[in-house]
């Protein structure tokens, strides 16, 4: 299973394109889920560890549905809007209280694959600064980060929105770095899948 989980509070470009990249993914016969943190209650990590003495996060909230996903999951699709350069405030809040789940257990993340797809309103206005992000969250946590590779999606999928919706949908090289990511995003699962006899 794939879990895309949209880190923007609002239902605009990087939700649409988190969609869409899950729709590609559903095409090549993945199972996917969508989560995203428009109107839930996703409270920030203040770092009490509580969660390495009590092997569990003193908040309950909306991160415990998130837990269960990403437990499952093969594939971690983070999405995220640009804000100020770096991901948006309810992104970071999701993979900071991540650490929850690895104060319970270690190998929460083992074997799984990741990759990054970032949304911004200037042509150049933080996409992989943001998708930097993302992936030192996938390194620091033993989640294996895959790109689109060279040649365009260096990082991942980068999105110039103008700020709004329609240019988000319109940005042909934008689904050019997407459709590159998904597909060794894709390849990579089935491969390692293989590699595991699973």
């Amino acid at each position: 299973m794939i879990v895309g989980i949209c880190g923007s509070p609002r239902n605009q470009a990087t939700e649409y394109i988190l969609r869409e990249a899950l729709r590609m993914l559903e095409e090549k016969g993945f199972e996917t889920r969508f989560f995203t943190v428009r109107g839930k209650n996703i409270g920030f990590c203040i770092h009490c560890d509580y969660c390495l003495k009590s092997k569990g996060c003193y908040l309950e909230d909306d991160m415990q549905k998130v837990y269960t996903m990403l437990k499952k999951a093969a594939g971690i699709i983070i999405a995220s809007p640009v804000y100020n350069g770096g991901i948006s405030a309810q992104t970071k809040a999701v993979l900071d209280r991540c650490r929850a789940a690895v104060a319970n257990d270690r190998n929460f993340f083992k074997h799984k694959v990741g990759m990054g797809i970032t949304a911004g309103g200037d042509r150049v206005g933080g996409q992989e600064q943001a998708l930097q992000q993302i992936i030192t969250f996938y390194i620091l946590n033993g989640i294996i980060p895959v790109s689109g590779g060279f040649f365009g999606a260096n990082l991942g999928a980068t999105f110039w929105t103008k700020d709004t919706l329609e240019s988000a949908k319109q940005d042909k090289e934008g689904f050019r770095s997407l459709r590159k990511t998904i597909k060794r995003f894709a390849s990579a699962i089935e491969e390692y899948q293989s590699d595991q006899g699973r």
